[in-house]
């Protein structure tokens, strides 16, 4: 790992430091004590509580330095007004330091399995780091940077956000040499008001890119299609149904245990088979050829690496527990990936259970949305367990889709909905449990899956 000294971070962030703790070196960063390794920078954020209560356990833990805003003791430490901004400045300075080339990724859907897939392409050709589960905010994504070998060639960032101006915040840091945007779709609403705003914010990403930084764009999406001629630059699009895009993905068909297709660009040609389920992870796919293709990655390469592609825990895994088949999708839901999880759902041999946590942010539309959800799922599904403030919303919508009440129900407690799960499920059902990250989906799965009664 790159070790960065005090002298030089101080300088990148504008803080101040004891000149006797000038040299000493630190790599990578927390700003959590439980998860610190030796040799990091503890990071003093003030949240729930002050970073700042910790700074002793974070030298009792092995911390080489603190980045905070006061001392109350002799020890190494950065001095900064605002230790947040501050790690965004030092993991800034660090990006340029080691000079790698940098693919951004973001999109309302899909931003953590694209990550993955170009990094899986790019690392055929270059030395890849990426950001890891869940490090793609303004703390993690630093984070991220600053955990990464000084030999890094590419990394791959992905940027989250769910108000305005927080990916532009990201791009500041990360400068994107490449920047994707997968779709616009009703994630983060709430806070962002329409679609438009939730365009507007992604497109923020261009602020940190230089002019010659390549953009690449869902064009199936109408709104990142049509956008074009605000730009001040020519995207690069990929797609499925609109054949202008010059990366295509053709001949799309759905397998038991993935999903196949042929993808076309320039004068290439070659047949993909993805060892992931649903018509949706193609498109996710088409980006990471996408980049490849931007970074000059052969075909054959690229071939390879989508099919021997395997997704992230809690993305779609689907597996074989105690005589049911699992889809575990608990890491996030909006409206669009819940309805592409439930058609996945709807096609695996079996009886069809979705066990169905609600879907945050979406503000004045969360009741028609979960509702819509509701009709969706009474398409894929015999039995639908529906868990929070609205899974009256997801039931209505199902039993208007013609499910009965005795097959749908809804929860806002999840020991009440584990239990009727236990009860009600059998040996070879297929098992669809999805929910946003704050309704904890994982923890009724794992309920679920232990002997407990």
């Amino acid at each position: 790992m790159a070790r960065i000294s005090l002298e030089q971070a101080a300088k990148w962030c504008g803080g101040k430091i004891e000149p006797k703790y000038a040299d000493v070196t630190f790599w990578g960063a927390t700003n959590d004590t439980r998860n610190l390794k030796p040799g990091q920078l503890f990071v003093a954020l003030q949240g729930l509580r002050d970073g700042h209560e910790f700074i002793p356990q974070a030298f009792q833990n092995g911390a080489a330095a603190v980045l905070c805003t006061h001392c109350d003791g002799d020890y190494p430490a950065i001095v900064v007004e605002d230790t947040r901004k501050a790690l965004g400045d030092i993991a800034r300075g660090e990006r340029l330091r080691i000079g790698m080339k940098v693919v951004g990724v973001t999109g309302s859907v899909g931003k953590s399995t694209t990550k993955e897939m170009i990094a899986a392409v790019l690392q055929t050709k270059y030395k890849v780091s990426k950001t890891p589960v869940n490090h793609n905010n303004d703390i993690g994504m630093p984070m991220s940077i600053l955990a990464m070998p000084e030999d890094t060639e590419v990394a791959v960032l992905e940027m989250g956000m769910d108000h305005f101006r927080e990916i532009a915040y990201l791009s500041s840091i990360a400068q994107p040499d490449i920047a994707v945007i997968l779709n616009i779709g009703t994630m983060h609403i709430e806070h962002l008001g329409t679609q438009e705003g939730i365009l507007r914010a992604k497109l923020e990403i261009l602020e940190g890119m230089k002019p010659e930084g390549k953009l690449i764009l869902n064009g199936d999406d109408q709104l990142l299609w049509n956008v074009c001629s605000q730009l001040d630059r020519k995207p690069e699009y990929f797609g499925i149904a609109n054949t202008d895009c010059g990366v295509l993905g053709g001949q799309v068909s759905l397998l038991e245990d993935g999903v196949s297709f042929e993808v076309s660009y320039g004068q290439e040609k070659f047949p993909v088979q993805l060892a992931i389920e649903g018509e949706h992870f193609v498109l996710d796919a088409l980006a990471a050829v996408s980049a490849g293709v931007q970074m000059g990655v052969s075909a054959r390469q690229i071939q390879k690496a989508l099919e021997d592609f395997q997704n992230m825990q809690g993305r779609q895994e689907i597996y074989e527990a105690k005589g049911f088949t699992i889809i575990d999708d608990c890491y996030n839901a909006g409206p669009e990936s819940m309805a592409a999880a439930l058609r996945v759902l709807g096609r695996k041999p079996g009886r069809h259970v979705a066990v169905l946590g609600d879907m945050l942010e979406l503000g004045t539309r969360a009741q028609a949305e979960h509702y819509r959800i509701g009709r969706i799922a009474a398409e894929n599904a015999e039995i639908i367990l529906a868990y929070g403030s609205n899974s009256s919303r997801v039931i209505s919508g199902a039993v208007t889709g013609g499910m009965s009440d005795s097959r749908a129900k809804a929860f806002e407690n999840m020991d009440a909905l584990v239990t009727t799960l236990k009860r009600l499920a059998k040996p070879g059902d297929c098992i669809l449990v999805k929910g946003s990250h704050g309704m904890h989906m994982e923890t009724a799965l794992k309920l679920f899956l232990t002997d407990e009664t």
